[in-house]
């Protein structure tokens, strides 16, 4: 491209060159120079031949060594890039394993401090209980005396002691051991060894137990054996009995556990009675497992002493650390593995029991849904019965875990249920299982965002209003209607029970409207504060609730009513005007529901006082089988639809509805039943509980379509309900075509950006496009050829550009105009309907491209040459399109017409000759030097048609454009108005003023003006001739200038007396100048004339090409008027025609205008007086007082003061 554009330019100077040196030899002829031979010739052209070859050459080699280092430089950066990228890659991955590496040492290093820790905690804890077994074991072998004289003996202080140890705390450990250490304790040790194992003890006060008791145990020598004797009355397991007390059994069993391995019971006669209870709990509780806190208490606390235990965790990380982990040295191993092994069998039984719980879960789950999925609701008893099942499983499954851990056992996994809702036909609508509906999944309960946060995001008004203000109305105490118990539904359910269900005929019972709430009703709560008052701000509420009509005033309105109206007449009136919505105002129905749902957690009587009326108007309407009141019909059944979105009403209520439709489907229950399944009919269908039975009824609703003959219009409605609700494939989705950034900027100049104001700005932008790049030039010429791709009324902007571009780029508009005919030639070829437009798009760029000047009328005539009637293509078989042909006479005669349409090839020429004859001599009128050249004598009786070529003269280019522009003879003068293209086209002709300059209209060069290539066209022999006979007749010509003295000194005298004129009006007040002068009244005929004589000068006035004018002339101070005839396409008639129609056209459009202001300002007005009358009257309550009360004079009247004599 860029080497063709060098060539170009390079072969216009060669040509201007060789123009030069052809013109010198022919003035060197001319003077008398001899001329050069042919060999000369020959070698000069072959020299100037090879200058220019070793130019191009020198220009390509350049251009491609510019492209070769860009192309490396390119590469270069690329590679660079790349690398830089890798590096950043690298880095990132190397951060990337260092933060992993750090969050490994600083994990390793926690679980280091964590074992390390445990493990010297393990070993204080187990240094403790072996001293203090030691020392209790070395007192009871060698006890000293007590001396008892130094010692307390009360009675009132030894049993506040036992009092104390009753309630034993960790917190009284000091005072204890001091009353414990003062105080002679020898007569009551049975009373405190009784207060020790009564005692209602906690975990944290263990200790404080094990170390008063081992004190006891060190100064009295029969408390030991007191104390165990209390232990066993205690403990000892009773079979037929359970212990109801688990907490005090957790408690005591560690603490016995505690003060064996004290040394205060010596192993002998201490561990049979602890593993005679642990048989106990263990053996009978391998069913139930209701033990399993116990054994869980014991083995945390006490399993390292008895068992040995280590939890698994502390095991793995001694294993990675290599330490070793203190163990208790109390028991030997042998006896620990057997209370081990106790342990392990219980925890064999609970991993059966958990097992058990979990597939019996698993079925009562698998029932609900299929019931959810065929009746559509569920008994409390299953509800209750699922949510205890999964209860007691989910705590079961935490105590499995935590024995599993602290005897190191595996903890096995519980199967899943993977047939979990195929059986249902949830997977086919894009639902996983359980119901649940997958992120980014084909089915979706909502459209977009913000219908679901209508439906399901609601303010919050318990937390915005005290709850003083709805802690009455949160009780419920409306009883919904009775609905038939839920019946388990046998899996094997299929299509043909259903239907055989719905076929059966059910007890006709007769059905009453819904009964509404009294419209007026006391409240007895504001009979002291004002009940006309509250009356009258409720009205108010309710009247203006129908102009609620987004989510925010509905809101606000469910906020106004929870502060203000909060009482039960209040509701009941809310409940009326609720159910009461005009049946034309179904627009309210969403937000009323949302008025609904919103105070239903505070007022859960709201919602079913209206969904209980609304069923049983609902069912008074479907027995009633009438054919009219199809729009309350509609009303009740879209009401519905919309609580059951708002999860108000109940879903199976609604299927039960649209089944009772189903029923009896004919007339206006299809209308029904399908603004049902519009309204919540997708609801229903993605929801998981209601899924099953709602494809049944649409599959049903559309077996009986195809066996009914139903009218086309319920066939219409039943198929828009069924894909709505289950809508059909559309198959995948077309991906966006991806495209490069400048690709992308010049579809968005073109395409979105360019309009008429900002044509020469889009312009520049295309003049700075890389033009030397062949791919983006080519697709430049494709975006500007495919103009059906923009707006079509900027198809003419699109035009303006391409005539902009040329003047730039020349080749621009040959490739437009070659693609733009190409694709009108295959939009004829297709002939699809689908290219309608953009066939229509592709004519009218043409046109606007001639308008343009881009294109000659050449190229128009000839495209116009393929719509041709007299084609070979059209005959007898396929005959030519009538529409087509009544629609190019509409166009014709919109666009001329006065113009005959000829029948033949013979009468059309005719018309062009007798055409082109009238133009020659509307020519010559104007032009009569033109004369000699359009009809010369030997031609004058002949005139041939002038053959338009494009460079052969001046007169030539004014025919044409004549022919072009004039409808017929009479309208010669209007040619100058409508060849002034830039009057028509307004400011859109800026860019394109250069693009051409060999075509000029009249306007450009004035009127009959000859450039100076039509001078060079007639020939250089006679121009002198030609330049004396142009300026002796009426034509202007073009003359260069050449300044004078004489110029001078008339310019000086010009500008002074236009300075001192200009001084002379500057003085003198301006007046506005006088446009219509009328004429005077004396002037004016007063003679009376006749009908016939009117009628007559009328027609007169019609038939006459003239008008007539007064001239006013001064002479003196005497005014003289004379008649002045002027024709009517005369350039004064025409501008004074035109300035009454323009003035006529504003006075029309300053009525207009104040009509429609006055318009405006009564409804206005008449708006501003409806809303004063909706707006609540202002009223006095200080008239509704209750007047002072006087008291009576006379005898009192007991009627009066007691009642009536019946009443008491």
């Amino acid at each position: 491209m860029e080497g063709g554009k060098g060539e170009r330019r390079g072969g216009k100077s060669w040509r201007k060159e060789r123009e030069e040196r052809e013109r010198k030899r022919s003035s060197s002829r001319l003077v008398g120079f001899p001329s050069k031979d042919g060999e000369e010739k020959k070698e000069d052209s072959g020299k100037e031949r090879q200058a220019f070859e070793s130019q191009r050459q020198d220009e390509i080699d350049k251009k491609k060594a510019e492209e070769e280092r860009k192309k490396k430089e390119e590469e270069e950066a690329a590679a660079q890039a790349k690398q830089e990228e890798e590096e950043q890659a690298r880095k990132r991955e190397e951060e990337e394993t260092r933060r992993r590496e750090e969050e490994e040492m600083k994990k390793r290093e926690e679980d280091r401090n964590f074992l390390l820790s445990y493990i010297q905690e393990a070993e204080e804890r187990l240094a403790k209980k072996a001293e203090l077994r030691l020392q209790n074991l070395a007192m009871a072998k060698d006890r000293p005396e007590l001396n008892t004289a130094m010692l307390d003996s009360s009675l009132k202080k030894n049993t506040a002691f036992i009092k104390k140890l009753k309630n034993l705390t960790e917190s009284q450990h000091d005072s204890l051991i001091r009353d414990l250490q003062s105080l002679n304790l020898t007569k009551y040790v049975s009373e405190v060894a009784q207060a020790v194992v009564e005692a209602k003890l906690k975990m944290s006060d263990i200790n404080t137990a094990v170390h008063l008791c081992s004190l006891l145990h060190q100064r009295y020598h029969d408390f030991a054996s007191t104390l165990l004797e209390n232990w066993q009355k205690v403990l000892s397991p009773k079979k037929e009995e359970k212990n109801n007390n688990m907490s005090k059994l957790r408690v005591d069993l560690r603490l016995y556990a505690e003060l064996i391995a004290a040394g205060i019971f010596a192993p002998k006669e201490g561990l049979p009675l602890l593993g005679n209870v642990l048989t106990t709990l263990v053996t009978s509780d391998k069913e139930e497992h209701q033990n399993i806190s116990v054994l869980l208490t014991f083995c945390r606390h006490c399993g390292e002493d008895y068992m040995g235990l280590v939890p698994r965790k502390i095991r793995l990380l001694a294993d990675q650390f290599q330490m070793a982990v203190p163990k208790s040295e109390f028991l030997p191993r042998e006896r620990q593995k057997n209370v081990r092994q106790l342990i392990k069998d219980y925890f064999l039984s609970l991993t059966k029991h958990l097992f058990c719980d979990h597939k019996e879960l698993q079925h009562v789950e698998q029932q609900n849904r299929r019931l959810l999925q065929t009746r559509g609701e569920l008994s409390q008893e299953r509800v209750n019965l699922a949510e205890n099942l999964s209860a007691g499983l989910s705590k079961l499954l935490t105590n499995a875990q935590q024995m599993a851990e602290l005897l190191d056992e595996d903890m096995p996994e519980l199967p899943e249920d993977k047939s979990q809702g195929d059986d249902l036909g949830l997977c086919d609508m894009g639902i996983g299982e359980g119901g649940e509906i997958p992120e980014g999944g084909t089915a979706v309960l909502w459209e977009d965002d913000d219908t679901r946060a209508f439906y399901e995001n609601f303010p919050e008004l318990k937390a915005l209003i005290p709850s003083i203000l709805y802690s009455d109305s949160e009780k419920p105490t409306a009883v919904p209607a009775e609905e038939a118990p839920a019946e388990e539904v046998d899996e094997t359910l299929e299509e043909e029970e259903l239907e055989v269900m719905e076929t059966t005929e059910e007890d006709v019972e007769e059905v009453l409207p819904p009964e509404l709430p009294p419209e007026e009703e006391q409240d007895d709560s504001l009979t002291s504060t004002g009940p006309s008052s509250n009356k009258v701000l409720l009205d108010a509420f309710l009247s203006a609730l129908p102009n609620c009509i987004n989510r925010d005033l509905i809101d606000n309105a469910a906020m106004d009513f929870c502060l203000r109206f909060n009482t039960k007449p209040s509701r009941k009136k809310l409940v009326r005007a609720l159910f009461l919505v005009p049946r034309t105002r179904l627009d309210l129905l969403p937000f009323y529901s949302r008025l609904v749902a919103t105070l239903q957690p505070l007022m859960p009587d709201l919602a079913t006082d209206l969904v209980n009326m609304l069923k049983q108007d609902f069912k008074y309407q479907v027995r009633k089988k009438d054919q009219i009141n199809i729009e309350s019909k509609i009303k009740v059944v879209r009401f519905i639809g919309e609580l059951v979105k708002f999860r108000v009403f109940p879903r199976s209520e609604a299927l039960l509805c649209l089944r009772m439709l189903l029923q009896d489907f004919n007339h206006h229950h299809i209308e029904m039943a399908c603004n049902l399944l519009e309204t919540c009919g997708r609801f229903l269908y993605r929801i998981p509980d209601s899924h099953h039975r709602t494809k049944i009824y649409l599959e049903q609703m559309m077996r009986k379509k195809t066996v009914k003959a139903f009218d086309p219009r319920y066939n219409t409605m039943i198929e828009n309900a069924y894909f709505y609700v289950n809508p059909p494939d559309t198959g995948p989705e077309t991906t966006k075509k991806e495209r490069p950034t400048i690709h992308q900027y010049i579809r968005k100049l073109l395409y979105n950006d360019l309009c008429k104001s900002n044509t020469e700005k889009i312009l520049r932008q295309m003049r700075k496009m890389h033009w030397e790049d062949p791919p983006t030039v080519s697709y430049i010429v494709k975006c500007l050829t495919a103009v059906w791709n923009a707006k079509f009324y900027n198809i003419r902007c699109i035009a303006n550009l391409v005539a902009g571009l040329i003047s730039h780029h020349d080749w621009v508009g040959p490739a437009v105009v070659d693609g733009i005919l190409e694709e009108i030639r295959l939009g004829l070829e297709v002939n699809h309907p689908k290219y309608n437009q953009r066939r229509v798009a592709a004519v009218k760029y043409l046109g606007e491209l001639y308008n343009y000047r881009v294109i000659e009328s050449t190229i128009i005539f000839k495209h116009y040459y393929q719509y041709k009637k007299s084609l070979s293509i059209w005959n007898e078989e396929h005959e030519f399109p009538w529409q087509i042909e009544h629609l190019v006479r509409d166009t014709i005669s919109a666009v001329r017409p006065k113009l005959q349409l000829s029948s033949s090839l013979e009468e059309a020429q005719k018309a062009v000759q007798h055409l082109n004859n009238q133009i020659v001599s509307k020519a010559i009128e104007q032009v009569p030097s033109l004369r000699q050249y359009l009809q010369p004598e030997e031609e004058s009786e002949a005139l041939h048609t002038i053959i338009e070529e494009g460079d052969n003269s001046q007169v030539v280019e004014l025919e044409g454009d004549i022919l072009e522009d004039m409808e017929d003879e009479e309208d010669f003068e209007e040619v100058e108005g409508e060849l002034d293209w830039s009057e028509s086209h307004g400011d859109s002709l800026t860019p394109s003023q250069h693009s051409q300059p060999g075509r000029n209209t009249m306007e450009e060069e004035g009127e009959g003006v000859l450039t100076g290539d039509a001078e060079d066209d007639i020939g250089d022999d006679d121009g002198e001739m030609l330049g004396d006979e142009i300026l002796e007749g009426d034509m202007k010509v073009n003359v260069k200038h050449v300044d004078c003295e004489e110029d001078t000194d008339f310019m000086s005298a010009f500008d002074r007396m236009m300075a001192d004129s200009l001084m002379e009006r500057a003085s003198t007040v301006p007046r506005p100048g006088q446009l219509d002068i009328s004429v005077p009244v004396h002037v004016k005929s007063t003679a009376k004339k006749t009908y016939d004589q009117l009628l007559c000068e009328g027609t007169e006035e019609e038939n006459k090409p003239v008008v007539n004018f007064l001239l006013m002339t001064r002479s003196g101070n005497k005014q003289q008027y004379n008649s002045v005839e002027m024709p009517v396409d005369s350039e004064l008639v025409t501008k004074l025609r035109t300035r009454e129609e323009a003035e006529r056209a504003e006075k029309e459009k300053v009525k207009r205008m104040t009509l429609e202001i006055n318009e405006r300002q009564e409804e206005e007005e008449a708006a501003e007086i409806m809303q004063q009358t909706q707006r609540p009257a202002t009223m006095n309550f200080n008239r509704d007082r209750r007047p002072k009360y006087q008291h009576p004079k006379g005898a009192p009247d007991a009627d009066l003061i007691f009642g009536p004599k019946k009443i008491r």
